[in-house]
Parts: C-alpha cells; sequence; structure tokens
C-alpha cells in the first residue's frame, strides 16, 4: 500500500508539472482574421485595428512580449480617448484572454485533448492512489491526526510556504492576468463548448478546478471521517451543491441561452447580485429572469432568518455554500492552524461585520445610481468607484488571494472566519434567533483539547466544555469535527427549544427535580 501511495505522489507531481510547464509552450500570431472573430464590436473594431496592424503575421516565441505589444497598443487608443476626455469611448472591454488563445499555436493546441487528460484526470488518479490506501493502512476506527504538527504541510513549514505562495500567485493569474493562463484554459475549450456552448473563459476553468479539487478531497474526507455518519453526508452535500448548483446548472442554462445563476449563492456573499448588469440581464429575460431575482432577493430576507432559526448557520456555511466546501476538503488538513486566542476573536468581529457594512453600503450606492442615474451617492461618494475598489478588496485579495491562500498558513476558514458579509449575516442570526447550540457535558471533559484545536472558526471549544456550557457562538459553523473528534462524547450538536441556550449542562445530582 505504501508503494501505491508513493506512486499516486509520483503521478500527481509529474502532471502538476506538465501543468505548470505548459504556461511557457507555443508560439503566437496574430492575424487578419483572428482580430475579427476576436474582437467583436464594430467600434472597438474601427478603433484598434490601427493600432494591432503592426502586431499582424508577426511571430512571436514569447507570450508575454505577445501581451506587451497587444496591451501597449490597447493602451495608445485609450490614452487618445481619455486625454480628450472622451470617456464613452474608451474599450474596456478585455479581450486580451481571447487574442492569446486564438492567436496560440502549436503543441499545445494541437493536443488539446491529451494534456487535459494528463493535466487533470491523470492527475486526479495520482491524488486518489495517494488517499485512498489509507482505508487499508488504518483500519482500526476513529479519526486519527496522528503526526499533524510533525509535517511541514500541516505546521507552516516550507512545503506549506511554498503552497500558500502558489495560490496566490494562481489567484492573481485568474483575477488580474488571465492572458498569461491561456495555454491552461483552452485545454477548457470543448468541455466548456459541451456545457455552456462557448469557449473556455479562465473562470469556467476555475470552477472546473474548484470541483475536481473537491471531489478529491472529499475522497480524502470520506475516508478519514468514515466512520461519523454526520461527516460523510455533510461531505456529499457541499459536494452536491457546488458541481449541480455553482457549476453545472449555470452553464446549462447559458447554452440554452437563458440568464446564468447559481441558486445557491446569495447577497451578500454574491456582491454583484444587485449590479445593474445583472438586473438588466434578468429583467430583459422574462418571467424566467423575475424569478430568479425574487429567488435571489427571497433566500437572503426569508430564508436565512427562518433556515438559521430552525438548524443555526450550519444549513449554509457547512452543508451548501462553495466556499466553505473548499475549505472543509482541501482546508481540512490545515484546520487546526486556525488561532484561538481572544485577540484574534476580538480582531474576527470588527472585521468581518465592517465588511458587512461596507458590502450594505456598496449594494446601497449601486441601487440608488440604478434607480435614480446619479452617479453619486450624497453628493460625493462615487458608487461605480465604491463597487469597484470591493470586489478588488473584498472579492478578489480578501475572498480569493488570502481567503484560499492562506489556508496551510492560518487554517481553512480564513474567509469564513475574518471575511464573509454573507457568514456575519448569518452569525448574527444565529447567536440572537436560533434553536441551534452546541450542548455541553461537563462532567465528562478531560481537557485534552482536541476540539479547540481541530475548530477551524477558532473557538476555545475546550473552555465551553469545561464549564459545562453550551456554544453560542455567532461564528460556529455547525461543522461537526469538534464533536468528532472528542473522546469521550462530551459534544453535541443540537436543535432544541429556544429556551435555555444559554444554560450550563448540569449534573444529575444537581438537577432539581
Amino acid at each position: 500500500m505504501k508503494i501505491i501511495r508513493k506512486l499516486g505522489l509520483a503521478i500527481f507531481l509529474f502532471c502538476l508539472g506538465v501543468f505548470i510547464s505548459l504556461l511557457g509552450v507555443g508560439r503566437y500570431k496574430l492575424t487578419e482574421q483572428i482580430f475579427q472573430t476576436t474582437i467583436t464590436d464594430a467600434t472597438h473594431q474601427a478603433e484598434l485595428r490601427p493600432a494591432l496592424s503592426v502586431m499582424f503575421n508577426k511571430d512571436y516565441s514569447s507570450k508575454t512580449a505577445f501581451i506587451q505589444d497587444y496591451k501597449q497598443a490597447l493602451n495608445s487608443v485609450n490614452n487618445k480617448f481619455k486625454a480628450k476626455q472622451e470617456w464613452d469611448k474608451v474599450i474596456n472591454t478585455d479581450y486580451s484572454l481571447a487574442i492569446v488563445k486564438h492567436s496560440l499555436e502549436g503543441f499545445v493546441k494541437d493536443h488539446a485533448t491529451l494534456l487535459f487528460f494528463i493535466c487533470f484526470i491523470l492527475s486526479a488518479l495520482g491524488g486518489l492512489m495517494f488517499m485512498i490506501p489509507a482505508l487499508f493502512l488504518d483500519p482500526v476506527p476513529g479519526i486519527k491526526n496522528n503526526g499533524i504538527f510533525k509535517t511541514g504541510i500541516t505546521n507552516r513549514g516550507i512545503v506549506a510556504i511554498i503552497f500558500s505562495i502558489s495560490l496566490i500567485v494562481f489567484y492573481i493569474f485568474i483575477y488580474e492576468a488571465p492572458a498569461y493562463i491561456a495555454n491552461w484554459v483552452i485545454l477548457m475549450d470543448p468541455l466548456s463548448q459541451t456545457l455552456s456552448g462557448s469557449e473556455a473563459s479562465q473562470w469556467f476553468m476555475y470552477g472546473f478546478l474548484y470541483c475536481l479539487v473537491m471531489t478529491v478531497m472529499s475522497v480524502r474526507m470520506y475516508i478519514k471521517y468514515r466512520h461519523n455518519n454526520y461527516q460523510l453526508v455533510r461531505t456529499t452535500s457541499v459536494l452536491f451543491f457546488q458541481i449541480a448548483f455553482a457549476f453545472l446548472i449555470p452553464n446549462i442554462l447559458s447554452k440554452l441561452q437563458l440568464p446564468s445563476m447559481d441558486f445557491k449563492n446569495m447577497w451578500p456573499l454574491d456582491y454583484s447580485f444587485f449590479f445593474d448588469y445583472r438586473i438588466n440581464n434578468l429583467i430583459s429575460s422574462g418571467m424566467l429572469g423575475y424569478w430568479m431575482l425574487g429567488w435571489g432577493i427571497f433566500l437572503f430576507v426569508v430564508g436565512v432568518p427562518v433556515m438559521v432559526y430552525f438548524f443555526g448557520k450550519r444549513w449554509y456555511c457547512s452543508w451548501v455554500c462553495g466556499c466553505g466546501g473548499l475549505a472543509e476538503t482541501l482546508g481540512d488538513p490545515f484546520r487546526q492552524l486556525s488561532d484561538k486566542s481572544i485577540k484574534a476573536w476580538k480582531y474576527e468581529r470588527v472585521i468581518v461585520h465592517s465588511i458587512l457594512v461596507f458590502a450594505i453600503v456598496m449594494t446601497a450606492g449601486v441601487l440608488y445610481t440604478f434607480f435614480t442615474g446619479a452617479a453619486q451617492l450624497l453628493g460625493f461618494i462615487d458608487t461605480y468607484k465604491l463597487r469597484e475598489t470591493y470586489g478588488f478588496l473584498i472579492g478578489f485579495i480578501f475572498a480569493g488571494a488570502i481567503g484560499t491562500g492562506f489556508y496551510p498558513v492560518m487554517g481553512s476558514r480564513v474567509w469564513c472566519r475574518f471575511g464573509c458579509p454573507l457568514a456575519a449575516y448569518l452569525g448574527i442570526v444565529q447567536r440572537f434567533k436560533s434553536r441551534f447550540r452546541i450542548t455541553t457535558n461537563g462532567g465528562q471533559c478531560i481537557s485534552c483539547g482536541n476540539c479547540s484545536t481541530y475548530c477551524e472558526m477558532g473557538i476555545d471549544v475546550r473552555a465551553y466544555a469545561q464549564k459545562g456550557e453550551n456554544i453560542i457562538r455567532a461564528s460556529c459553523v455547525g461543522c461537526g469535527v469538534c464533536a468528532a473528534v472528542c473522546p469521550r462524547g462530551v459534544l453535541k450538536l443540537e436543535n432544541l427549544a429556544e429556551e435555555g441556550r444559554f444554560d450550563a449542562y448540569l449534573r444529575p445530582e444537581e438537577q432539581e427535580y
């Protein structure tokens, strides 16, 4: 079995090496035909053709040089408009990824199907070969976390730092420089054409990778928590909602030329829900669009308070949410790295609720502009800049680069704990109006500390257990791992009557009869 694990790791690393090396493979040539099929807007064609004509039929062996020449040509056109203050003529559409994909020639384009198999299917198989032998190497029932602080990848070692930096760089490419990863995106074109009826974008590739990583790491969860039914069902739930609701359904809707929508995602996590282009797109789609708009509003206005009242925020954060799903699968090996200090808790409350306020103000500004046409809120707040700032700082930097990139150094729920405005909203309801709580039997606690160690939300669970207090925390996502790793059965996730939520557990001899 150990040989299979080593072979699986070798296959995965080989595929990863091939995947990374593809970024530097290929030649690029922009032709008149490519220009016409890529730049679909007639006005943009007329403005860009003189500037880009010097690139036509020129051979580039360097992707960087190709992109730089394209951007230089684009900037020269836009700078003329800006100098004349003709802001309506400035070309804001990003054609760079499509230009690079269509201009690519050589090995990657000619062998896209083979490379897709190597980079994604074979690498996933290698990962499974590394994980599945654990079933036979450790057949004894129970959840094992032996040596978790002795491994570099799970204890902020050099491998963890490299992994963290790699994730951050990947998110920078996805959000800010997708043209540089065109060689990866082009591998997705056949699948994207099948599912959505169009060429792949960086977001299609990201969605596919998201689902693939969650699938492979879910197998690890099934193996590790195979004796805990709650964890098995919860893992299946987040995997299903990610693959079906976040990836397949939106792409199939696009292929049917219907509005694309992730029906499980909601404002304020989906901060662009009330952006003008989203609302206009839904309204122009007739009754279906109106229904989608109504469903999105119903979900956070009615769905959140009702569901949180009966089940706590775990119904979303641990069973439905894609961010939580990635944290619970890919992030599970790093959950013990979350800071449990009071200082971290104070920062958490200030930061996450501040972002919720930021999301509310930004959305109010967006809606104000949508209904009035005025570009400024209160006479001095530029609503476009406001949403642009929110998208960059929160949508990209915090939710993407930090939220996922910091798994190996700060634990798996950095975004959920410190940044997610929806988690803050859910948490407020859970704290003050919910039947959910984690009950503790203080008389059985042996103070081993497993519960606190493996709480991904930074809650010192042991402190509550020692005193026999119910755990009522806004940040708790009800993942249930604290109860799963407890050797004495001290902790229990329950949905009981609201009365008594804040009462401590009483030993039989202390109870009044």
